[in-house]
């Protein structure tokens, strides 16, 4: 019996293939919606991570101030015999790295281009996991010493070399000559849009006095050792800050210590957030095709009363009747789902292309997406086909 219900069903379709069609848009529409934002969402979670994990693993950023404004008057910078007392009296620590910065124009030949100049030690490589694919970091000795020695991006490596090999070549930083030691590998851009290619490395005191005329130290940088718990170390580096800083009782801190885990968690909970407010208002329009697939189920049982009163006439019984019907809408539903999969998928990995971001489908919307489109077909045609099912065989005969 369910053989020949999909086989008249399908008959009944192909008869009205563009009212068919029309019909089942709203389906095509909202499953293709939902697998294609949902999809898009977790792509853009995906870059997210990536892109804060690129600033390295287990991070925390030491600062002045509160927040990430403008450094508050009354909140001194730090020092290095700050980073000094946090390398020796902090256990779980993998790397201390104070940084400088300055925005400087390097010249080398012919070709110039201004680029930040990061005034830090080798701990800096080291908690933010930035490998050199040609060269070496800095020396101990280089770094008490302040001597002109750098280490480059690849971006700045473009700038000024093009293709051509930078290591042992003497660049100008504003006034001052620096030897290149080390090229970085690729990181790309930030998650806040910056180019984190675009960048020199020197030893602190070298850009401490030759650039900033200064000693103070405005960030330190500080990675957990692994299987150690950030928060403990955010803790512990809070304590000792207050400390040093000598802020007792119930005073506000006049610095603050962020930790990228709890960053990375904060952003991925918000796309998250965002990926299931799109998908559930894409599912809206699953609705409206249930709408239109149990209207048009209305009007074909209006169109076809001579020909029920005609099956019921003959010995046809209800429930036959009622299955033909069912069957008929749960067919529309799911070929909109069929086709409506197909286009959520080319959509997301279109989008995840122009938009460079990494093609991460979820299987579970997939099917979940499919089998609400049959459920539809399900809730939105049972009503029309009960409707059929109940006709009175004589009033049904006498319609015209």
């Amino acid at each position: 019996m369910l053989l020949s219900a999909f086989r008249l069903a399908l008959q009944a379709i192909m008869r009205n293939a563009l009212r068919s069609f029309l019909t089942v848009l709203g389906v095509i529409i909202g499953v293709g919606a939902v697998i294609a934002l949902v999809t898009i969402g977790n792509g853009t979670t995906a870059k997210v991570q990536e892109q804060i994990s690129s600033l390295g693993t287990n991070l925390l950023f030491l600062r002045p101030g509160q927040g990430q404004g403008p450094q508050q008057e009354d909140a001194p910078s730090f020092s290095m015999s700050d980073v000094d007392a946090i390398r020796e009296q902090l256990s779980g620590l993998r790397a201390v790295a104070p940084t400088v910065t300055s925005s400087e124009k390097a010249i080398y030949g012919n070709q110039n281009h201004t680029t930040t100049v990061n005034g830090t030690t080798g701990d800096l490589l080291v908690a933010r996991d930035w490998d050199l694919v040609e060269g070496r970091s800095f020396l101990d000795t280089e770094v008490r010493s302040g001597k002109a020695v750098c280490i480059i991006g690849q971006t700045l490596r473009t700038e000024l070399f093009g293709s051509s090999e930078p290591l042992g070549r003497k660049i100008r930083l504003g006034s001052v000559s620096c030897e290149v030691i080390g090229l970085l590998e690729e990181k790309g851009e930030s998650n806040f849009g910056q180019d984190q290619d675009d960048i020199v490395l020197m030893p602190i005191r070298a850009v401490q006095r030759r650039f900033l005329g200064n000693t103070d130290v405005p960030s330190i940088y500080l990675s957990a050792a692994d299987g150690v718990d950030t928060a403990k170390v955010r803790r512990d580096v809070t304590y000792l800050m207050r400390e040093r800083r000598r802020i007792t009782g119930d005073k506000e801190d006049n610095f603050s210590v962020n930790d990228m885990a709890e960053m990375v968690s904060t952003m991925t909970s918000t796309t998250q957030l965002m990926t299931v407010l799109l998908g559930a208002v894409a599912a809206v329009s699953l609705l409206v095709g249930g709408i239109g697939i149990m209207n048009i189920m209305l009007v074909s049982v209006t169109e076809r009363t001579r020909e029920i009163g005609i099956r019921l006439a003959i010995g046809a019984q209800e429930n036959q009747v009622l299955m033909q019907f069912l069957v008929e809408a749960v067919v529309l539903s799911l070929l909109g789902g069929f086709i409506g999969v197909a286009l959520g998928l080319g959509l997301s990995a279109l989008a995840s292309f122009a938009l460079d971001l990494p093609f991460v489908l979820d299987s579970s919307i997939v099917a979940l997406a499919f089998a609400f489109s049959a459920a539809v077909g399900v809730g939105f045609g049972y009503f029309p086909a009960r409707r059929a099912a109940r006709l009175d065989p004589i009033e049904a005969l006498r319609h015209e």
